[in-house]
């Protein structure tokens, strides 16, 4: 069974960090990029960074660029999302899912999903 399970979002500061796990199962890892995405209420998704198996990368537009670093650890089959420098409109439920063909920055590509995490950036 495919699974997708993203973990270490909670409520933080502005100017706080998190950093987000997205654990994955029922596949090989190796054979699938990995994309965060993030989705803020009445707001469409939006792609935040991939990562594939040569840890080749890809981020999203200058809202992300240079506060959130994605990377991934096969052994654990697990994929990292470290962001800094938080902010009130990066509050957002966010998403990692697996992509074995596509665009990374096409959320419609992907081919599983995690349930998502919760993050609130606020003081």
């Amino acid at each position: 069974q495919v699974q997708l399970v993203e973990s270490g979002g909670g409520l933080v500061q502005p100017g706080g960090s998190l950093r987000l796990s997205c654990a994955v199962s029922g596949f090989t890892l190796e054979y699938y990029a990995i994309g965060w995405f993030r989705q803020a209420p009445g707001k469409e998704r939006e792609f935040l960074a991939a990562i594939d198996r040569n840890d080749i990368r890809e981020y999203s537009s200058d809202s992300v660029s240079g506060r959130f670093t994605i990377s991934r650890d096969n052994a654990k089959n697990t994929v990292y999302l470290q962001m800094n420098s938080l902010k009130p409109e990066d509050t957002a439920v966010y998403y990692c899912a697996a992509l074995n063909v596509g665009t990374w920055s096409r959320g419609d590509d992907y081919d599983y999903w995690g349930q998502g995490t919760q993050v609130t950036v606020s003081s």
